[in-house]
This record gives C-alpha cells, sequence and structure tokens, in this order.
C-alpha cells in the first residue's frame, strides 16, 4: 500500500468519492490506505480461500462470504475492504447492503508486498478495537497463515492444518495448508 495519500484526515465517503482507477482505496482512523493491482498468487489464494470458506459458510447457515471490492463501514469515518470476509446474518437474512454490515465473523487478508505493514499492524488492530473474532493473514511466501483471535496479543503461526468453528456452526472447516500452498505455487493442479 505504500504511504498514505496525505496528512489528511479523510473520511469513508470521501474515499467512496475517489475515482474508479483499478486501486482500492481504504480508510482507517482518518488515514487513506491505497492499494495496486495485486500479484497472481494473490488472487489465486483469494480464490481457493473464498470458495473453502463460502461452501462450509453456506452448509453451517452461519452467515454470508463475500470479497473485495466492498465498502465495509465498521465504525464511523473507516472504509476497509478485506481480501475476504464474513458477514452473519442481518435480522436472520443475508445483508441487503453494505451498511448492514456491523460487524464481521471472519476477516481474512492475503499479503502482498505492498500490504504487509498495513495487514499486520493498522488493519489488525483495527479488526481487533471492532470484535472481529478471527483475522487471518495468509503469507503465501512463506507458507503460513497467522491467525489472530480476538483478545489475544500474539498470533498462532498455522503451517499444516487450518481449523475454524465460529459459534453456530456444527463442525470446524478444516484447511489442509500444504496443499493449498503447493496449488497456489503451482506445484499441483
Amino acid at each position: 500500500m505504500g504511504m498514505p495519500a496525505t496528512a489528511h484526515y479523510w473520511t469513508a465517503a470521501e474515499a467512496r468519492e475517489l475515482p474508479e482507477d483499478g486501486k482500492r482505496y481504504e480508510v482507517i482512523d482518518g488515514e487513506l490506505l491505497v492499494t495496486p493491482a495485486p500479484r497472481l498468487v494473490h488472487q489465486r489464494a483469494v480464490l481457493r480461500l473464498s470458495l473453502a470458506i463460502d461452501e462450509y459458510v453456506r452448509a453451517h447457515r452461519i452467515g454470508e462470504t463475500l470479497c473485495s471490492p466492498a465498502d465495509i463501514e465498521l465504525s464511523p469515518d473507516t472504509l476497509v475492504q478485506p481480501d475476504i470476509f464474513v458477514a452473519p446474518p442481518v435480522n436472520g437474512r443475508r445483508p441487503r447492503g453494505w451498511t448492514e454490515i456491523r460487524g464481521l465473523l471472519l476477516a481474512v487478508e492475503v499479503l502482498s508486498p505492498s500490504t504487509a505493514r498495513y495487514d499486520r499492524v493498522t488493519k489488525r488492530r483495527f479488526f481487533g478495537r471492532m470484535g472481529v473474532a478471527e483475522y487471518w493473514i495468509v503469507d503465501a511466501d512463506a507458507r503460513v497463515v497467522e491467525r489472530w483471535r480476538a483478545g489475544e496479543s500474539r498470533p498462532e503461526l498455522v503451517d499444516e492444518r487450518l481449523e475454524w468453528r465460529p459459534e453456530g456452526a456444527r463442525e470446524s472447516l478444516v484447511l489442509d495448508l500444504a496443499e493449498f500452498f503447493s496449488e497456489l505455487h503451482g506445484e499441483a493442479f
């Protein structure tokens, strides 16, 4: 993501007015974060993870899996776009618009060289403050997932088997990370 755009205190409304130029714009605590187009391995990771998570979320009827671009405003003047996220139901149904999403069961960021600092520091702290139950940082190069749980001060580093069982689910989602990362890097098809 590089450097913050300016010292100006940005609002979510201002970020929504920026041009659709292929970049992702997010605002956290008044700071504008600008992300260039991601690498191929990033997009491959987002696709594979979102499909696995979505199948699980739908089977357990615990929410809705979505991918960015998105306009998630979990606090006033904050606009985030996690790569993948799971929104809980709203009054027993799927959200009808971005403004109905007021919390997340899971947020996932796949690291890119330009986003690592923001994903590991700025966004991690923000999602923790907002009570997001789990935040995963997927490092495809290191072949590890940093799993942050609400209230914890250190991540769990997972490189073999990632399990997720949110409230309301009957069983865990289990991801074989060795297989996942092998596929991402073209070692398996």
